[in-house]
């Protein structure tokens, strides 16, 4: 199915579920959502208003609450279990069958209540999750399962089929069994294709893959995707200092790192949170964004401010003050362009000091000679405009001078924002928009100022 004929099924049940709670039917809305999945109710929840969304939460059962709420937004999905209680928010948990999506729906919770929820968990699931709540979210531990099926390196494949018999089935995403030894310590893996294809007579050290691929719990959650992406792995072991194993990464824990990375890299850029709900309270998403617009707005004045400094300038030649925008604007363009390929670079540690000065060579020849094909037709259509060479030539210098800038700030102001400790996508723009607004305000006022007057 494409991609446009998802969006359109979404909208089609969002819009039927919609027409459903707006008549109080409950008999269409029960009807709308058993055909519709947990990932398709998310999407639909995220896009519907509070009103609306509170009836369509009464009518979804308790055991499909959770697979619901992991793929729901992360305000949408806090709002809801703040408003539980701490059994029904337990009897949610146990009804999903992975211990990390457990985790991930149990570390959205206060600590008071994510404490008296652990609390009514029975032994046995409260031990698991402790075990991934030991570890960071964003590490591999906290991304990692709990299931992994092991087996010895010195039984035959025989002995291992008939103890897949008896276990009677596999969980999810299962492409490879993990060997250890008597103490749990990690020693490689089996693939299932081997353990089908080969003679049951076979030992499994004999055929087994010594040098797969086991991920450091401590690993951030960018290094396993990464390695995921390089390697194509399905799933991955997971061990700690000692090499014991603890749990197994899958695919689709990946695809859900990469998901909210990409979403959290779009939305930082316009000064937004990742959690934030399409239908968060008003005073809410105001309060979040006035930050950012201050911010903004401080930098506006501060291009204001300079140029202010060529008032006389733009008082005697009104021609200036018509072309006045084109520099900075075309400067920050040409920056944007660089400021996003390099901050893709760095997200996929791309970039490093052994090519680094290469990729600033790179942009900054794009930026001249883009900088000559634009200034060539800026002062083309001057010319035409107010029939003033000198115009022409001062706003052709100035593009160039501007584009070169905008190319050099987006290479080097990320890497800037990075070693400080800051996120280049959150304000990466915002200073590389002052920048070329300043450099292209300057360099246009000022080869005016120096030319004409």
């Amino acid at each position: 199915m494409s991609e446009q004929s998802i969006d359109n099924l979404n909208e089609q049940l969002r819009q039927d579920l919609s027409n459903a709670v707006e008549e109080a039917d409950t008999d269409a809305i029960d009807a709308t959502l058993a055909a519709i999945n947990p990932a398709q109710l998310a999407d639909i929840l995220d896009a519907t208003p509070p009103a609306q969304r509170e009836l369509i939460w009464t009518r979804i059962g308790e055991q499909d609450l959770g697979a619901i709420l992991l793929e729901t937004g992360d305000e949408v999905r806090q709002r809801k279990l703040l408003s539980m209680n701490s059994l029904d928010i337990a009897r949610v948990i146990e009804s999903l069958p992975d211990a990390d999506d457990q985790a991930d729906l149990i570390l959205d919770l206060p600590t008071e209540k994510l404490v008296t929820v652990l609390y009514v968990l029975d032994k046995h699931k409260r031990e698991r999750l402790e075990a991934l709540l030991s570890y960071p979210e964003d590490t591999a531990g906290g991304l990692m399962n709990l299931d992994p099926v092991t087996i010895r390196a010195d039984v035959t494949l025989d002995v291992v089929l008939r103890y897949l018999r008896m276990r009677g089935d596999l969980p999810r995403h299962t492409d490879q069994l993990f060997v250890t030894d008597r103490y749990d310590v990690y020693q490689g893996t089996l693939s299932l294709k081997d353990l089908l294809t080969r003679d049951t007579d076979t030992l499994v050290a004999d055929i087994m893959n010594h040098d797969s691929f086991a991920l450091d719990a401590n690993m951030i959650d960018d290094d396993v995707a990464r390695l995921f992406e390089d390697e194509d792995l399905i799933s991955a072991a997971v061990i700690d200092e000692h090499g014991k194993l603890l749990g197994r990464i899958t695919i689709d824990d990946v695809v859900d790192v990469i998901r909210e990375e990409g979403d959290s890299s779009v939305l930082s850029m316009a000064g937004l949170h990742e959690d934030e709900d399409l239908f968060s309270p008003i005073w809410r998403s105001t309060r979040r964004r006035a930050i950012w617009l201050g911010f903004n707005l401080l930098t506006a004045f501060l291009a204001a401010a300079v140029i202010g400094l060529f008032e006389t300038t733009l008082d005697k030649i009104v021609a200036l003050a018509i072309l006045l925008t084109i520099v900075p604007s075309m400067g920050g363009i040409a920056g944007s362009q660089t400021l996003t390929l390099v901050i893709r670079g760095l997200a996929l540690d791309q970039i490093g000091s052994s090519n680094f000065k290469s990729l600033v060579r790179k942009e900054i020849t794009v930026g001249f000679l883009n900088g000559l094909l634009w200034a060539t037709v800026v002062a083309a259509f001057t010319i035409i405009w107010f029939q003033d060479f000198q115009i022409a030539l001062v706003i052709a210098i100035a593009l160039i001078i501007n584009l070169i800038a905008g190319a050099l700030a987006g290479a080097v102001i990320p890497i800037i924002l990075k070693r400080m400790g800051i996120d280049p996508a959150l304000a990466g723009s915002v200073v590389l928009t002052t920048f070329t607004d300043v450099i292209g305000v300057v360099a246009f006022l000022g080869l005016a100022t120096i030319v004409m007057l």
